[in-house]
């Protein structure tokens, strides 16, 4: 079959776009584009994430006492923020966002459905209590596939998006980041983040690039 590119697109769902439980600003922007991008032929798989939290998630602020959305505490040894309940399953601002081509996607990957670990990464899970990451599968799927370079684009931008960029290099692929249809949660990380992940190896490109 040979190598061939994926798209991957993060966590397009109304609970991160303006009037969501947890907004990304200027998220709706990246909408046209991403649909573009899906329909465009361009990419002979694409794949989709989609947050998908059960009620009282261990990321919530709400299950901390005496915690709010965006403190930061210690969870399994490493940092957790804390957000607002989102994409809680079976909810309306979990759902793939409407209008979008996800009929293109031959699979769609639903993270953060551990009641007791966080998952950013399309690719592992954040780490749980025993100090591991575990795997989602992705890797596994794609590399089936004969995929050799995972494209990303969604939101947000230093989060989920990021993570998944830096596990795709992990795993081996190349891979490379669609900054203009990607915004970050946190308004001044775009250089920090810029910066983390051409240093693992992710190519930033912006969307003119595949045409259109």
């Amino acid at each position: 079959m040979g190598e061939r590119d994926a798209l991957l697109v993060v966590d397009v769902q109304p609970d991160f776009l303006p009037g969501g439980a947890l907004p990304v600003v200027d998220g709706d922007a990246i909408v046209p584009g991403v649909q573009r991008l899906l329909v465009s032929g361009r990419f002979p798989l694409c794949v989709a994430t989609q947050d998908w939290h059960p009620a009282g998630h261990i990321s919530f602020a709400s299950s901390h006492a005496g915690k709010g959305p965006f403190d930061v505490v210690e969870l399994y040894g490493h940092e957790q923020v804390l957000w607002p309940d989102h994409c809680v399953q079976g909810t309306a601002g979990a759902e793939l966002l409407g209008g979008l081509a996800w009929e293109r996607c031959a699979a769609v990957v639903r993270k953060g459905a551990d009641p007791a670990v966080d998952s950013y990464s399309a690719f592992r899970n954040n780490w749980d209590r025993d100090g591991r990451r575990p795997n989602t599968g992705l890797a596994g799927y794609l590399r089936e596939l004969g995929v050799g370079r995972v494209v990303l684009c969604g939101l947000a931008r230093d989060f989920c998006v990021a993570w998944s960029a830096e596990d795709a290099v992990d795993a081996g692929f190349a891979t490379c980041v669609v900054w203009d249809l990607t915004r970050p949660v946190v308004g001044d990380s775009d250089r920090r983040v810029r910066d983390e992940l051409v240093a693992r190896g992710v190519e930033i490109v912006m969307s003119d690039v595949f045409g259109g």
